[in-house]
């Protein structure tokens, strides 16, 4: 997580539009989740088909199993976005999954495997060039951009936020709140 920063909205839409190749709508699947999810990797990878599709249709809150989770202490339940259901609907529409049990993020070699965290890491950093983006950007780049937007929507309620990232720590929920040098500058200026 250290160093890695987050997407303006901005870069984010272009990202999304930068997706190319053979699995462009699975990769923009798991870009779009996590950006809107606030997912770690490991989370976003452990997605099951049955996670996410049920009764035929998209579900509305996706359970992380605990199993799944950092620490593997206890799963929680996220609502999932307009956005990310979309992008999810049109990749669970042309992917070829053989049971509920399916990875939803399946590798090219085989789709009882999901993609690992470096094969989902080479894939963004692909795209985040492809993009024109530069700087420090990985795959926590989607979990620290939510933070960051979720951050301001909560009109900076740190303990909202804590549970939206799913921390025990408050401490851990800080680490995610990055404050801009022309923010600070605006400060020291108005004194």
């Amino acid at each position: 997580m250290k160093g890695c920063r987050s997407l303006t909205k901005d870069e984010a839409g272009a990202v999304t539009a930068a997706f190319r190749g053979r699995y462009a709508v699975r990769d923009r699947a798991l870009f779009l989740l996590g950006l809107y999810s606030g997912l770690r990797i490991s989370e976003l990878t452990s997605v099951r088909l049955g996670d996410v599709f049920q009764h035929g249709k998209i579900v509305d809150r996706l359970a992380v199993r605990r199993s799944c989770t950092k620490g593997k202490r206890e799963g929680r339940v996220i609502l999932l976005h307009p956005n990310a259901k979309a992008a999810l609907r049109q990749w669970l529409s042309i992917g070829i999954f053989a049971s509920p049990e399916s990875p939803v993020f399946y590798g090219s070699k085989s789709d009882s495997s999901p993609i690992t965290r470096q094969q989902a890491w080479r894939i963004l950093r692909r795209t985040f060039s492809r993009a024109g983006l530069t700087g420090p950007l990985g795959t926590h780049s989607l979990r620290k951009s939510f933070a960051s937007r979720a951050w301001d929507l909560l009109d900076h309620d740190l303990v909202k936020l804590q549970k939206l990232l799913g921390h025990k720590q408050v401490t851990s929920t800080v680490s995610y709140i990055s404050f801009r040098d022309d923010q600070l500058d605006e400060v020291v200026l108005a004194m």
